[in-house]
C-alpha cells in the first residue's frame, strides 16, 4: 500500500480550482522539507487535496506554516522546455495534521473520487477539526543515543 507521512512547511499557499466535469474542488500547493543530511538542500514537492479537504486547505494553510501531511505518493513525468522529461513527486493528501493539534481529514474512500453531481454530499463527509489534548509527561524522557548512520554496512 502506498502511504506516506511527511512533515513539511508550506512554501506556496494552496491554489483552489474546480474540475470541469463535476465541479470537484482541487487545491494544489508547494511544500518543502529538509534534506536527509544537514548539508543537503531543502526538497520541494507539490501536494494536492481533493473535495472538502481542498476547501479546508484553502482556508487553513498559509506560507510558512508547518504541517504533517498523510497521503499517497505519485511520480509523474513533466516535459521541460530544455527538451527532456523530468520526474516529479506529488503527494495526494488524505489527512493534514496542523502542528497546533488540529487535524483535517478527507472523507473516507478515495480522495480523488468525485461526488455524484445530482446528489448533495452528506454533511458527515465534511472535514472535521479534531482537538488533541496535550499529553502530560508522567516520566522524565529517557535520552536514547543518536544512531550513527555512517557505520551501516551497505
Amino acid at each position: 500500500m502506498n502511504q506516506c507521512i511527511l512533515m513539511a512547511e508550506v512554501v506556496q499557499p494552496p491554489q483552489l480550482r474546480y474540475t470541469q466535469d463535476n465541479q470537484t474542488a482541487v487545491a494544489e500547493m508547494v511544500v518543502q522539507f529538509p534534506g536527509l543530511r544537514p548539508d543537503d538542500p531543502a526538497v520541494t514537492m507539490k501536494a494536492v487535496g481533493w473535495g472538502n479537504l481542498a476547501q479546508e486547505l484553502q482556508t487553513r494553510c498559509q506560507a510558512g506554516q508547518r504541517f504533517v501531511f498523510e497521503g499517497r505518493l505519485r511520480m509523474s513525468s513533466v516535459d521541460r522546455p530544455e527538451g527532456f522529461k523530468e520526474k516529479q513527486a506529488e503527494l495526494t493528501l488524505s489527512k493534514v495534521h496542523d502542528l497546533s493539534g488540529v487535524e483535517y481529514q478527507a472523507p473516507m474512500g478515495d480522495p480523488m473520487a468525485a461526488p455524484a453531481a445530482a446528489a448533495p454530499a452528506p454533511s458527515n463527509n465534511a472535514p472535521r477539526p479534531v482537538k488533541r489534548a496535550p499529553q502530560a509527561a508522567t516520566q522524565a524522557p529517557v535520552a536514547s543515543p543518536e544512531p550513527d548512520y555512517d557505520d551501516i554496512p551497505f
